[in-house]
């Protein structure tokens, strides 16, 4: 599902106008990456938690020429999904 189909969903779910889905969506899309840039958590109980995390430097390797090269440390964000979200998704039918 891409973010067209995602609205389309909401449109369909919500009984709201297209423009009022689009908005509302990147609202909370907006919302999200500003807080998470500020290294503040976003916890949404039952679907999951965004945060930022750290990443250590690491030696990589340049996959065409096998060169080894450093990857500076960089802070990255990460999504833990919730207990209620795991359930859903590992439903046995």
């Amino acid at each position: 599902m891409n973010k067209a189909e995602l609205i389309e969903a909401l449109v369909k779910e919500t009984e709201m106008s297209k423009a009022g889905a689009t908005r509302a969506l990147n609202a909370v899309i907006d919302t999200i990456v500003k807080t998470v840039a500020k290294k503040q958590d976003v916890q949404l109980i039952g679907f999951g938690t965004f945060k930022a995390a750290k990443r250590a430097a690491r030696t990589g390797k340049n996959p065409r020429t096998g060169e080894k090269l450093k990857i500076a440390a960089a802070t990255v964000p990460k999504f833990s999904a919730g207990a209620a979200f795991k359930a859903a998704v590992n439903k046995k039918k």
